[in-house]
């Protein structure tokens, strides 16, 4: 069973580094007490960059907690630099899945509330600049290790400890992993044409899909 292992919030705020300063909310912090979950996201919880971040079908940010276990062998990474839940700035850090194991518009109870598969999580840079592993962002894109996004369907109460109880699978065979194999690899184009056909599939992700099937051409 899908479970909450760690429930994670944050609010955008200013970051500086060697190459300067930037402003990011993915330096969330995990939070114990049950939290309400609405068509937007956790109570408490924002994004900074509201251009690509915070729709609708954005409304949790979801991490299987085993990539962690990856990362920190692929890098090799001491004790005390390992990986752990929330590095890459997840909502919901997950336990008893990978990308193959959820598919586009599956619906779940958890908690009080109800939610939607809508799309993988698609890794940006900031990721690589919060870790500071080298080619972290190349590495998750080779390995296609995302993580995903729910939208919500029904607003309710969610916590740590909560399983994620699948209701409804319309579509089985279109996993998050199907989804990234087709975008972060080579697509088959009757694939990507079925994708584009699902209605439960973010618009978001649908344009990634047309440019990476344009860019074949």
């Amino acid at each position: 069973m899908i479970t909450i292992h760690t429930q994670l919030i944050g609010q955008p705020q200013t970051n500086t580094d060697a190459r300067g300063t930037w402003q990011s909310a993915i330096f969330r912090t995990p939070v114990a007490e049950p939290l309400l979950l609405q068509t937007r996201g956790l109570s408490g919880d924002q994004v900074a960059d509201t251009k690509n971040h915070g729709s609708l079908d954005q409304a949790v940010c979801c991490h299987p907690s085993a990539h962690y276990d990856f990362w920190n062998d692929f890098y090799q990474l001491a004790d005390d630099a390992k990986l752990s839940p929330g590095s890459v700035g997840e909502n919901w850090t997950l336990t008893n899945y990978t990308e193959a194991d959820v598919a586009v518009g599956d619906i779940f109870k958890v908690g009080s509330a109800v939610v939607q598969v809508s799309a993988p999580r698609y890794p940006c840079m900031k990721q690589e600049r919060k870790l500071g592993l080298p080619n972290f962002l190349q590495e998750v894109l080779a390995h296609k290790r995302t993580g995903f996004y729910l939208r919500v369907l029904t607003p309710g109460e969610v916590k740590v400890g909560d399983e994620l109880q699948l209701v409804e699978r319309p579509n089985p065979i279109f996993t998050i992993q199907l989804v990234n194999e087709n975008t972060m690899g080579t697509p088959d184009a009757d694939v990507v044409e079925q994708l584009l056909a699902l209605p439960t599939l973010s618009e978001g992700w649908k344009r990634i899909l047309e440019h990476k099937l344009s860019s074949r051409k």
